[in-house]
């Protein structure tokens, strides 16, 4: 008797997912509840687990789209694969092959016999002025004998290579390799690309700049550092200061944490922050609930929590929906300066950029100061020029000056 296994329900949004790799081989001895293959949606990976233990046979291949509910497999009952009926036919078709090849060998030897024919008189003549041999010469006459046409139409190898070389144009070997690769999309990939053109044909997108001095955050982490690990065990970084100061801008500028719905304009009085994450697969934004009540350590051990899960590629549907707002960090990937895109239905999102020490004027006097460039993308249907800036501005203040943070001031 044998067990199908169907692809189960991974969302309400979800009616198909791809076949991305199967973990186990057709014919494997499988254990209840043993991962047997990866399902991939265009938002997240999940595993597909034997139902009961047996033997796999295996129906749909990798990289196949399959339906919610449709069969991926069958798993048999017994604990030994048995040898497929079909394996002694491969020595059989070897036999075969093998009896093939030795046919050419045979006409082969044949035609050069029956080329080897006499020529005419005439044909002799004339294969003597061209200098060609009458044994590389095919007769068509009686008994293979070479007429006087056969040797009119013969050719020497000599002169059939010169005239092939004088044919042939002469081309520039290429200066190296000019190889190319093909890979299909993963929906993942296929996803991301969607919602990015979306973005920017629906949206009136701007972006704003500023700048922060970040001396301030990094002489609190390297006086601090070490106390808040062997206290949180966690360490501090920049994501949890931004995302704080994200926060507190956010309850005086309400609209930047808001979204479009038909007509209206949805407002919330809380904070999921989405923080987006590269992934061996692509880009995935996990989300940070309620991230204004939270603490440093808190929010540290949540996006610590989240990378790691985006890394091995085990975030959940419900990790990855919702955010009212996202920040994304390209300056681990070295950016000084960059346009983020907002992630829809949000209206805005925050981008961090590298630490590179430049010349700034401070009361008057010219010091070298670890900066940063900070971009803010909004939609400009739902917030104006003077909530963006202000925000982005207000954020500046909270970094400069992280008491501000604590204080709430």
């Amino acid at each position: 008797m044998s067990l199908e296994i169907k692809v189960p329900p991974v969302g309400e949004s979800i009616t198909e997912v791809v076949l991305s790799q199967w973990l186990k081989k057709d014919g494997d001895v499988v254990e209840m509840d043993e991962v047997i293959a990866e399902l991939e949606s265009d938002k997240a990976t999940f595993e597909l687990t034997a139902e009961q233990a047996g033997t796999l046979r295996t129906i749909a291949a990798e990289g196949d789209t399959l339906a919610i509910g449709a069969v991926v497999c069958k798993i048999e009952d017994g604990g030994a694969a048995p040898v497929k009926a079909d394996a002694p036919k491969a020595e059989e078709k070897a036999v075969v092959a093998e009896d093939k090849t030795s046919a050419p060998v045979a006409e082969k030897s044949s035609g050069e016999s029956y080329a080897t024919g006499t020529p005419s008189p005439a044909a002799g003549k004339i294969l003597a002025e061209k200098g060609i041999d009458a044994g590389a010469v095919k007769g068509t006459g009686i008994d293979g004998r070479i007429t006087k046409d056969d040797a009119v139409k013969a050719e020497s190898g000599k002169a059939k290579a010169e005239s092939a070389k004088a044919a042939a144009p002469e081309v520039a070997a290429p200066a190296g390799a000019r190889s190319e690769r093909r890979e299909k999309m993963s929906p993942l990939r296929k996803t991301v690309a969607k919602r990015l053109v979306s973005v920017k044909n629906e949206t009136a997108m701007l972006t704003t700049f500023n700048e922060v001095n970040m001396k301030p955050i990094m002489d609190l982490r390297s006086k601090y550092k070490d106390s808040f690990k062997e206290k949180f065990g966690v360490g501090l970084g920049f994501m949890s200061f931004f995302t704080k100061a994200v926060t507190e801008a956010l309850k005086d500028f309400p609209a930047v944490n808001a979204r479009i719905e038909g007509e209206e304009i949805v407002y919330n009085n809380f904070a999921d922050v989405s923080i987006a994450v590269s992934a061996p697969k692509g880009l995935v934004v996990p989300v940070i609930r309620n991230a204004e009540s939270m603490s440093l350590a808190e929010i540290e051990k949540s996006v610590l929590a989240l990378a790691l899960k985006a890394r091995d590629g085990k975030l959940t549907i419900e990790e990855m929906t919702g955010g009212t707002f996202t920040i994304t960090n390209g300056g681990v990937f070295g950016s000084m300066m960059s346009t983020p895109i907002i992630n829809a239905p949000q209206s805005a999102i925050l981008g961090m950029h590298n630490i590179i020490e430049r010349p700034i004027a401070e009361k008057g006097e010219v010091v070298i100061r670890p900066m940063m460039y900070v971009a803010l993308s909004y939609d400009h249907r739902i917030i104006d020029g003077r909530e963006s800036v202000g925000f982005l501005v207000r954020v500046k203040q909270l970094l400069e000056d992280p008491a501000r943070l604590l204080l709430g001031v």
